[in-house]
C-alpha cells in the first residue's frame, strides 16, 4: 500500500493538473447531481483500497461535476477564488491537520489568527483593539456578530443572558432593511429571537436602507435593540448610508451590526472607501475572506467592537483543555476547528495593504467593463447602478430573461446566475475573482452575444 507521502504527491499532481485546465474546461457542471450520485454510489467495499487509486478514482469521478469557479469567468452567487499563496497555505494547512482552538495546543495556528486578523481590522479602518474570530462563512459571521449583540443589549437593561437564558426576557427587537440578505433572519432564529423579533424597513431602488424610516421604526417600539445595515447588498450592490442610520440607531441605544459579506472589504481602498464611510461608528461587522479577499472555502470573519461581549457568549472552562485567556474558541462557536488563520495570514502577506486595495479595485474595475459590454448589446439593460462587484442585467421579459441564463450555462464559457429584483427576473453577475481579467469579461460579453443570437 502507498503511503502518506506518494497519496499527497499524486494528489498535488490531480490538483495542478485541474489548476492548469480551468481556461479550457466548461465552467458549469457538465454531470448532474443525479449523475454524480450514480458515479459515486455503491455499496461499501468490504475491503479498502490502496490510497493512491482512491485519490486518482476520486478525481475521475468528481471531474464531470465540478464548477469552474477558481477560474476567471466563474460570476455566479457571489464566490472568490484562491489566490496562490491562499491555497498552497491551506495545502499545508490541511497537511499540518492543527486543531486551532488553544493557543497552547496549536501556538502557530493561534498566532497567525490573532495577527491576520489585527491586519483585517487595520485595512478595515475598524477600531484598534476588535476581536476577530475565524468561521465557516458570512452565516456564521453573521451569527457570531449577533450572539454578541443580543448579550450586549440584554445586559443593558439588566438581563444576563448567558445565566438566565431568554424565558421571560425581554423582546429584543431587530431591525433590517428590506433587502438585507436572509443569512441575518437565519441567525436570528439561531439565536432564539424568532422571526417575529424582525422588522423589516424600507429600502430605496438600489436596496438601500432609509434612515427616515428607520428613525420611526425605532421610535414606534420600546425595549432592546440591535439594527442591521448592509455594505454591499448581494443582488445590486449598493452600501447603506452608514453615517445617517447609525446616528439614528444610536440615538435609541441600539446596536449595529453591519453585514458585509463582500462589500466590506471596499475599506481597503483609497478610491472606493467612501463607499462605507461610517463604518467605524458600528459595533460588529460580519465578512467572507473567502469572497472578495479570495482565501479559498471555507473562512468568514466576525469582528466585534467590545471582544466582552463576544466572550460572554463563547467562553469556556474546562481542566482538560490547557485553556487560557484569548483561545480562538472564546470568539467563535466552535470547539474544535480548522487553522483557517494560516490561509488568510498568507493571502494578506502576499498582497500587502496595496495589493489588498488593488485586489479591489480590479474587481470593480471589471465589473464595470461588464456593465458596459453587455448594456452595449441589443436587447439588454443594465438593472442596477453598479458601483461595486454586482452587475444586474434583463434580457426582455422574465421567459426571456431565464432563458438567456439557462444557455449560458449549457455554453460553458461563463456562469451568471438568476436572481428576482423588483418583481422582475434578472441574471446576476458578480466580479468576485482574482483571475477575472479584461480578456475574460470580453469572452463572456462575446458569449452572451451569440446567445442572443440564438434566441
Amino acid at each position: 500500500m502507498n503511503g502518506r507521502a506518494e497519496t499527497v504527491a499524486r494528489a498535488h499532481e490531480l490538483a495542478s493538473d485541474y489548476v492548469r485546465g480551468l481556461d479550457e474546461r466548461p465552467v458549469w457542471p457538465r454531470a448532474s447531481y443525479e449523475q454524480m450520485l450514480a458515479a459515486f454510489d455503491g455499496e461499501l467495499p468490504a475491503r479498502g483500497s490502496d490510497p493512491v487509486t482512491v485519490v486518482e478514482d476520486l478525481a475521475r469521478r468528481a471531474d464531470p461535476g465540478l464548477v469552474g469557479s477558481a477560474g476567471g469567468r466563474f460570476f455566479g452567487f457571489v464566490i472568490g477564488g484562491a489566490l496562490p499563496a491562499a491555497l498552497g497555505a491551506d495545502w499545508l494547512t490541511s497537511v499540518w491537520d492543527q486543531n486551532a482552538g488553544l493557543n497552547a495546543l496549536t501556538p502557530a495556528a493561534a498566532a497567525a489568527e490573532v495577527v491576520a486578523g489585527r491586519w483585517i481590522v487595520n485595512a478595515l479602518g475598524l477600531p484598534e483593539g476588535t476581536a476577530v474570530g475565524l468561521v465557516t462563512g458570512g452565516m456564521m459571521a453573521n451569527y457570531t456578530c449577533l450572539s454578541a449583540a443580543r448579550h450586549a443589549v440584554l445586559a443593558h437593561v439588566g438581563w444576563d443572558v448567558v445565566q438566565r437564558g431568554l424565558f421571560d426576557a425581554p423582546r429584543v427587537r431587530v431591525l433590517v432593511g428590506r433587502d438585507r440578505h436572509d443569512t441575518v433572519d437565519r441567525a436570528v432564529r439561531y439565536l432564539g429571537l424568532g422571526q417575529e423579533a424582525v422588522t423589516a424597513v424600507e429600502s430605496d431602488a438600489q436596496g438601500r436602507f432609509n434612515p427616515t424610516a428607520l428613525s420611526a421604526a425605532l421610535a414606534a417600539g420600546t425595549g432592546p435593540a440591535i439594527v442591521c445595515l448592509q455594505a454591499g447588498q448581494v443582488h445590486t450592490g449598493a452600501f447603506d448610508p452608514f453615517p445617517e442610520a447609525i446616528d439614528v440607531a444610536k440615538e435609541h441605544d441600539a446596536w449595529v451590526h453591519i453585514d458585509g459579506a463582500f462589500g466590506l472589504w471596499a475599506a481597503a481602498s483609497p478610491r472606493l472607501r467612501h463607499l462605507v464611510a461610517g463604518i467605524n461608528q458600528a459595533d460588529s461587522w460580519a465578512t467572507d475572506a473567502h469572497k472578495t479577499l479570495n482565501v479559498p472555502y471555507d473562512c468568514g470573519v466576525a469582528l466585534v467592537r467590545d471582544p466582552a461581549a463576544l466572550v460572554a457568549g463563547f467562553g469556556v472552562e474546562a481542566d482538560y483543555l490547557i485553556g487560557g485567556a484569548g483561545d480562538p474558541m472564546e470568539r467563535v462557536p466552535e470547539f474544535s476547528r480548522r487553522a483557517r488563520g494560516f490561509p488568510v495570514w498568507a493571502a494578506l502577506r502576499s498582497l500587502g495593504s496595496a495589493g489588498l486595495a488593488e485586489l479591489v479595485e480590479t474587481l470593480c474595475e471589471r465589473a464595470g467593463q461588464m456593465a458596459a459590454g453587455l448594456a452595449a448589446l441589443e436587447g439588454v439593460e443594465v438593472l442596477n447602478d453598479v458601483v461595486f462587484t454586482q452587475v444586474m442585467t434583463s434580457y426582455g421579459d422574465d421567459e426571456r430573461t431565464a432563458e438567456v441564463g439557462h444557455r449560458l450555462l449549457a455554453e460553458g464559457t461563463a456562469v451568471f446566475t438568476p436572481a428576482t429584483w423588483r418583481g422582475r427576473a434578472a441574471q446576476r453577475c458578480s466580479v468576485s475573482n482574482w483571475a477575472t481579467t479584461e480578456a475574460d469579461v470580453e469572452q463572456t460579453v462575446d458569449a452572451v452575444r451569440r446567445v442572443l443570437a440564438g434566441l
